[in-house]
């Protein structure tokens, strides 16, 4: 005989998920779907931080890069555009749509050591890459030491032969 162990929490969340896979085909109406359709979305971003500045990089699959707008307002960068369904006549024809289009709009506080002057941004595969630079006195400079070379000299012991 075999021995199995019961776990109660298992069986719950096993019949939540069912319960919920039972309801929501029947809630989430075609309307809702056609709503969310055309919401507002966010993009997905990655920033990180090098010696030089700071990059981010936004995913805008189908976005056009002439139709994202990047805007600097005091020490907020904007980044603001559409996406937009290719036919919506041909909706109908669609058996799913999950993916969100419509407007979208992301804003992120800038530190003070980037360079408001020198901002750059480049759009390639579908990911908008915008580069912040530092301030050149914030950046981490290197200071060599100088060594008096006729102090350094004197010091040196003298060998004999």
């Amino acid at each position: 005989m075999a021995i199995v162990r019961n776990d109660p929490f298992r069986d719950l969340l096993t019949l939540q998920d069912q319960l919920f896979r039972t309801f929501d085909s029947a809630y989430r109406g075609r309307q809702q779907e056609e709503q969310t359709m055309t919401a507002t979305w966010s993009p997905l971003v990655d920033i990180y931080e090098d010696a030089d500045g700071i990059t981010l990089k936004a995913e805008l699959p189908e976005v056009d890069a002439k139709d994202v707008e990047i805007l600097v307002e005091g020490n907020t960068l904007t980044l603001r555009g559409e996406r937009k369904l290719e036919k919506s006549e041909e909706r109908n024809n669609y058996h799913r749509i999950e993916r969100v289009y419509g407007t979208f709009s992301r804003s992120f506080t800038l530190p003070s050591t980037v360079d408001l002057e020198h901002i750059t941004a480049e759009s390639k595969d579908g990911v908008l890459k915008v580069f912040l630079p530092k301030k050149a006195e914030t950046k981490p400079r290197q200071i060599k030491v100088q060594v008096d070379t006729a102090r350094a000299s004197q010091s040196a012991p003298v060998s004999k032969q």
